[in-house]
This record gives structure tokens, sequence and C-alpha cells, in this order.
């Protein structure tokens, strides 16, 4: 227990790191993700495939390589780019995910019926009003189960910084667990990892019931 209460304050000041890289991923990403789902089904064909090709290399290459462009890589070709440690975390997540919930947002935006925005023009409903009203409710019920899922690997993705040598939860507990040969500081990590995801579990579902009156 003495021991224990030695690795705690590093292992809280990791998971500190990782709340930080999974809230602002989450809170800027989701957004980004439905304006470029929306623009993947515009009709202006040259935004599409550049969108499209956004879209296919962010999901088609690994996001650890991404983590190693962003932050080595932008630097020496010359473009005058350089991030630090934690904004280049950020900048790779959030351009990872938003490619993700772009796809996602796509395909609920895709599953609602022609003829739903056809009956919200014959009762005169705006634009606006048909987005907020029969849309989106519908949208967000469809796309939730995705989302979560999506959360919930964010959460454990999030370990991926410690390529770039940031102080997150997992280096917290590898360090720790170096500098005294003992597995306890990774069995506190797995605990703190899967407190985590239930809570991220527990909150989705209960946003799930509260949209579960759309059928």
């Amino acid at each position: 227990m003495h021991y224990v209460n030695e690795i705690l304050p590093s292992l809280i000041s990791g998971t500190g790191m990782t709340l930080s890289i999974f809230f602002w991923t989450i809170v800027v990403s989701i957004p980004l993700g439905i304006l470029v789902g929306l623009g993947m089904m515009t009709k202006f064909k040259p935004l599409t495939w550049v969108i499209n090709f956004y879209v296919w290399v962010m999901r088609g290459t690994p996001l650890l390589l991404q983590l190693i462009f962003v932050f080595y890589g932008l630097p020496t070709l010359g473009t005058g780019i350089v991030f630090p440690r934690y904004e280049a975390a950020l900048v790779a997540f959030i351009l990872n995910y938003t490619a993700y919930f772009a796809e996602i947002f796509r395909g609920g935006l895709q599953a609602i019926p022609e003829g739903q925005y056809e009956s919200a023009r014959v009762l005169r409903l705006t634009n606006w009003q048909t987005l907020r009203k029969i849309v989106i409710p519908q949208v967000i019920k469809i796309v939730l189960p995705s989302i979560g899922n999506e959360v919930i690997n964010l959460v454990k993705d999030s370990s991926l910084v410690y390529v770039i040598g940031l102080g997150d939860l997992l280096r917290a507990g590898n360090v720790a667990m170096a500098r005294d040969v003992t597995l306890v500081p990774l069995v506190l990590v797995g605990i703190i990892y899967l407190l985590l995801t239930a809570v991220c579990t527990v909150a989705l579902r209960r946003l799930e019931k509260r949209f579960s009156f759309w059928r």
C-alpha cells in the first residue's frame, strides 16, 4: 500500500495529460467531423475530392505514424511548421478523429429518408428548423453507437503520445515499472484505463436512452 501511495501522484499526473488530450480531441473533432461529413455530401466535386482524399489518408495510415509525422516530420520538410509536443499530439489526434467522425456523420445523414425533407418543405419549415427539429435528433440517435466506439478507442489511443515524449498515464506507469522492476504500476494503469472507459460507457448509454424516443 505504501508503494502504491508513492507512485500514485505520477499516475494521477499522467492521467491528467491523458484526459486533456481526450477532452480537446472530442471537443474539436466532433464539430469538425460534422462539417467535413457535410462537405463529403456536397455537389461541388473539387471539394469532395479534397475531403475524400484527406479522409482516406487519415483512416488509411496509423495514428502513431501521423503523430511522428506532425512532430518530427514537418520540421524536417522545411515547412517552418514546428509544434511543441502537446500541440503536435492535439493536431494529430484532431485530424485523425475528425476523419473518422466525418464518415460516421455522413452515414447518419444519408440514413435520413428523403421523404422527411419533403415533408418538412410541405410544412414550410426552414432549412434550420428542418435540421434542428427533424434531422439532427435522428442523426444523433443513429450515430451514437459508432461515436461511442470511437470515444472508447480515443481513451486508449491517447497512450500513443508517449512516442513524442509526453508524460501520459502509460508513460508514467512504464517509468515506474522500469525504475522499481515491478508490474504493480502497469496493473494500476490498467485499472485507471478501465475506470475511464467505464465512465465513458455509462455516459454514452445514458445519452442513447435520452434519444431512444426516436423510432
